[in-house]
């Protein structure tokens, strides 16, 4: 203890459990500080799986269903997994066959990148399905583009709106930027 006095750090036991005890003479504050960082790096490449859902109906029209097949492969591809849902509604419970062929063709649609994880089963009116992507085929999650929406974003199977770069006006500069002014409309006559 005088020679970590003398150095101005503190002496540190790190393994108490050994005959004798193990102890270290070091500044703690920076060690603990090392530690956390270590243990944030760590956290921050850890990747997270995210379920996402997908509501179904038995009577689901066939563009309702490829608009959420797309939506479904494009999770897939961020490496979530998707939780396939087909409601019931009234009368529609006596007849599940019908769900099972609503999950199984979705199945089909996207089983070039996907696979099973659980089968179809049963929760009161809900008939619930879970699929997740194949090995191998997800990508990293800076690959993924961010979501976009609209009939010209990649997303959902259109060409990539594409703009010429063009130089900078001063209202674009940085800092605050002036009130809109009201522009007048004609009208229709």
């Amino acid at each position: 203890m005088r020679l970590a006095e003398e150095q101005g750090l503190e002496l540190v036991e790190v393994n108490p459990r050994a005959a004798p005890p193990v102890c270290k003479i070091m500044d703690f504050g920076k060690f603990k500080y090392e530690t956390s960082k270590k243990e944030k790096a760590s956290r921050k490449h850890q990747s997270t799986i995210l379920l996402k859902e997908i509501k179904l109906r038995p009577k689901t029209d066939d563009h309702d269903l490829d608009f959420k097949v797309k939506h479904i492969r494009r999770f897939l591809s961020e490496g979530n997994k998707c939780k396939l849902v087909t409601v019931f509604r009234g009368r529609e419970i006596v007849h599940p066959e019908t769900g099972q062929a609503m999950l199984d063709t979705v199945m089909k649609m996207v089983a070039d990148i996907a696979t099973v994880e659980q089968r179809a089963i049963m929760e009161g009116r809900r008939m619930v399905m879970v699929i997740g992507p194949k090995a191998g085929l997800v990508r990293p999650p800076s690959a993924v583009a961010p979501a976009a929406s609209g009939p010209g974003s990649p997303t959902l199977g259109g060409p990539a709106p594409v703009a010429a770069p063009r130089p900078a006006t001063p209202s674009e500069a940085p800092g605050p930027r002036p009130a809109a002014a009201a522009v007048p409309v004609p009208a229709k006559g």
